[in-house]
């Protein structure tokens, strides 16, 4: 989920910004600061979104700089589990599908693509035995969050499935909504015995 953060945090600004208009460099200096980094209470910081105030800079001996008590926004990414995301196909193995959901990418099990044996063949292609279903590479698709993992902080691991109800390339899932009640429809007694 994509997050608007609001942050105050004393921003160093170098010397060799002084020249500069005090607001583009306070927010060069925060984008230096934050951009890439990862932690788990914010996810991922993805950019500046506005600075709300600066305040009076303060120099401190024997550094040079100048420090400013700054109120600013981020746009941050942050995962959860059990939310459906768009993304499109990275790149697949005989393993499974690697998923960029934009600012990170994902893992998709073989298992986890799709409702069917899944053959890979090696023109990077993953098609289900029964149902032809197939995925391919830079596809767009819609999956699930199951898994999320912070042991390398500079590197979160994500696990997500295809394999639920209203999940899958778009085509798929139209293709299911317009087949839905044919497949679900349950015989009726006397159609039964008829059998």
């Amino acid at each position: 989920m994509f997050y608007k953060v609001k942050i105050k945090d004393h921003i160093r600004v170098a010397p060799d910004k002084f020249g500069m208009e005090l607001r583009q460099a306070v927010i060069t200096e925060i984008k230096n600061k934050y951009s890439g980094y990862i932690s788990k209470d914010l996810g991922l910081i993805i950019d500046v979104s506005g600075v709300e105030d600066i305040g009076e800079g303060i120099i401190i001996p024997g550094d040079g700089a100048s420090y400013y008590d700054t109120t600013f926004n981020l746009l941050t990414f942050e995962p959860e589990m059990q939310e459906v995301v768009r993304g499109k196909i990275k790149d697949i193995a005989d393993f499974g599908v690697f998923f960029s959901l934009g600012p990170i990418d994902g893992m998709i099990h073989i298992s986890q693509t799709m409702n069917d044996y899944v053959s890979f063949s090696k023109e990077k292609v993953l098609q289900g035995k029964e149902t032809k279903r197939s995925l391919k590479v830079n596809e767009k698709c819609r999956a699930r969050i199951i898994a999320i993992s912070y042991k390398d902080i500079a590197n979160p691991k994500l696990g997500l499935t295809m394999r639920q109800a209203g999940l899958g390339k778009d085509e798929w899932i139209e293709q299911d909504l317009k087949e839905g009640p044919a497949k679900t429809r349950k015989a009726k007694p006397e159609e039964k015995k008829k059998k």
